[in-house]
């Protein structure tokens, strides 16, 4: 694997972890929507990810000579947990029995998903500039 295609990989880590954190973060500021669009409470969006192979069909043929070339979101799904039902007789969207329901976030569960993104970012970062430090070296190999 050549140094510019370890720094693709880090690359689309980073885009990826990007992405989930934006999602967190929406999550996180929907955490009291009610109604949307659609009429319901707001559902929690979640990130699916899959490898990205470099050649699919060489690792058809050669089994153990695949490489990876990094990882793709495959897909955003929405999580379909039920909403969360809270009496609140006052609320503008309380039923005929006060129940209001709630979105399907769990604070707790979007700031330690935060935390392991933000963790897992640091660490495509790192390799990224770990690799970018052996470039510039290999450049002055050679040199009197």
């Amino acid at each position: 694997m050549s140094l510019l295609s370890t720094m693709d990989v880090s690359a689309s880590g980073l885009n990826c972890e990007k992405l989930r954190m934006e999602l967190i973060a929406q999550n996180i500021a929907n955490i009291e929507t009610t109604k949307t669009s659609a009429g319901g409470p707001y559902r929690r969006q979640v990130a699916v990810f899959k490898e990205t192979l470099r050649n699919e069909l060489n690792r058809v043929e050669n089994p153990g000579e695949f490489m990876g070339a990094g990882v793709q979101v495959a897909k955003i799904v929405t999580d379909n947990a039920p909403a969360l039902m809270v009496y609140d007789p006052q609320h503008p969207d309380a039923g005929q029995d006060g129940m209001v329901a709630k979105p399907n976030i769990n604070l707790a569960n979007e700031i330690v998903d935060s935390i392991t993104a933000s963790r897992a970012y640091g660490a495509n970062v790192t390799v990224f500039n770990a690799t970018k430090s052996m470039a510039l070296k290999a450049l002055t190999v050679g040199r009197g």
